[in-house]
């Protein structure tokens, strides 16, 4: 099947690449010309692991190309994806900004000359699927189109196994006719017995917000939990476990830390607020998740503040992990973002690194000193704070970074390591959630 994918950010380029592994015919367009120049290259402008082999391969085999003419890639294909970036309005009022989903819209709808499946693969409010119909049949009424909502649901860093081998493929028409070309283009995945939730375009919008929604909340949950067991001497890592054991609770997502960030689950838990909200259905718990992984970002900030005799003022801090998970370059909402400038502000020396953020980090983090490793980082450091779990971290030289440092404390705000071992080591520790 011939496919077009209009956006090569992050779900647009991914999912490209993946309907092309299936065996379709793939164009991606875009209207950064040097973004389409740099693909036709091989040059992929975000990490994420295993993407880069993949586009290659594909663009070798001719099931993958890029343009930039819109006219181009509606040509032959029998279905659109609409993958552009929906992020919060810039206003700060926490509604999504859909200018460039509707502009992306308007302008395709006059090159439609057939058939065609136009599908929103973006996150978006309800009622926006329904919105782009009334704007394409608008721009061009002869138009013979409809519009399905396909929610994507890939974690940075594990995005090509997401897409492969998904938990469900949802699907949002109330016409069989899409429903069907739909159905052929997921085709692949039946041989693996995915599950599909075939609904209304309502309902699959819908079904992405809840799901970061409902993650985020069990984030601020274990978090909550872990400052509770700071305060009772008691250990998070077994109350997690503990519950987690439990099927209808499950173990997943019940990691305390700094709090969440990164791309969806900030802008989609306040886009899900403003859409409760404006229908008189107010979601508390999710407002509380918001509040909860705020708060816990600050907490943060006093926890390095009072391990370091509570002054950071002419202290050296290392900090090790910057983007927001590991497994990618993303910063956005990342808690480094919150934590760092907090640190500095009160006269602390930053010395960090990350495996893949540093470039990003040095557009908006312009205070803190860059290191080539996680022991340069360290070297004359009052402590070093663990960020981000990166593999490279989880099994440092303690020996060797003590003897680097001017004062042994370790900051692990991912609990990555055993207490016991960094204590034996001679630092002193301190984790999340346990004494």
């Amino acid at each position: 099947m011939h496919i077009t994918m209009i956006g090569t950010g992050y779900v647009g380029l991914v999912s490209g690449a993946c309907f092309a592994e299936f065996g379709h015919q793939v164009l991606c367009m875009d209207k950064d010309a040097a973004k389409i120049a740099a693909l036709t290259r091989g040059d992929i402008p975000i990490y994420e692991p295993g993407l880069h082999d993949l586009v290659r391969k594909n663009v070798a085999d001719g099931r993958l190309a890029f343009t930039t003419d819109m006219a181009q890639a509606a040509r032959q294909a029998q279905a659109i994806f609409l993958a552009v970036g929906t992020p919060s309005h810039r206003h700060g009022n926490g509604y999504a900004d859909l200018s460039y989903l509707y502009a992306a819209a308007r302008e395709l709808a006059p090159h439609l000359n057939r058939y065609t499946v136009i599908v929103d693969k973006s996150t978006v409010p309800v009622g926006t699927t329904r919105q782009v119909a009334r704007i394409m049949a608008e721009a061009n009424p002869q138009a013979d189109f409809e519009v399905v909502s396909n929610p994507e649901f890939l974690r940075e860093g594990a995005a090509i196994n997401d897409f492969m081998r998904p938990d469900r493929v949802v699907i949002g028409t109330g016409s069989e006719r899409a429903a069907a070309v739909m159905r052929d283009l997921y085709d692949p995945l039946y041989l693996i017995a995915t599950p599909f939730v075939i609904t209304t375009p309502e309902t699959a919008e819908l079904i992405k917000y809840a799901a970061n929604a409902f993650l985020a909340v069990k984030i601020s949950f274990i978090n909550e939990m872990a400052n509770l067991c700071e305060a009772v001497d008691a250990n998070v890592i077994d109350l997690a476990k503990g519950i987690g054991l439990d099927g209808r609770i499950g173990k997943k997502f019940l990691h305390p830390g700094p709090g969440y960030g990164g791309s969806c689950f900030p802008k989609d838990t306040l886009a899900l607020l403003r859409t409760a909200q404006e229908y008189g259905a107010p979601s508390r718990i999710v407002e509380a998740a918001v509040e909860v992984n705020a708060a816990q970002k600050a907490r943060m900030v006093k926890k390095i503040r009072d391990a370091l005799g509570g002054s950071e003022t002419g202290k050296t801090i290392a900090v090790l992990g910057l983007t927001f998970k590991p497994e990618t370059d993303d910063m956005r909402e990342a808690p480094a973002l919150t934590i760092v400038p907090a640190l500095h502000e009160k006269g602390a020396r930053l010395r960090v690194h990350d495996p893949e953020g540093m470039e990003e980090a040095g557009r908006i983090l312009p205070e803190v000193t860059f290191a080539a490793n996680a022991y340069e980082a360290c070297q004359d450091a009052d402590a070093v704070v663990l960020l981000t779990e990166w593999n490279q971290y989880r099994a440092l030289d303690l020996d060797r970074l003590k003897s680097l440092m001017r004062n042994p404390v370790f900051i692990d705000l991912r609990n990555v390591y055993d207490p016991v071992r960094v204590r034996a080591a001679g630092f002193t520790y301190l984790g999340v959630g346990r004494q």
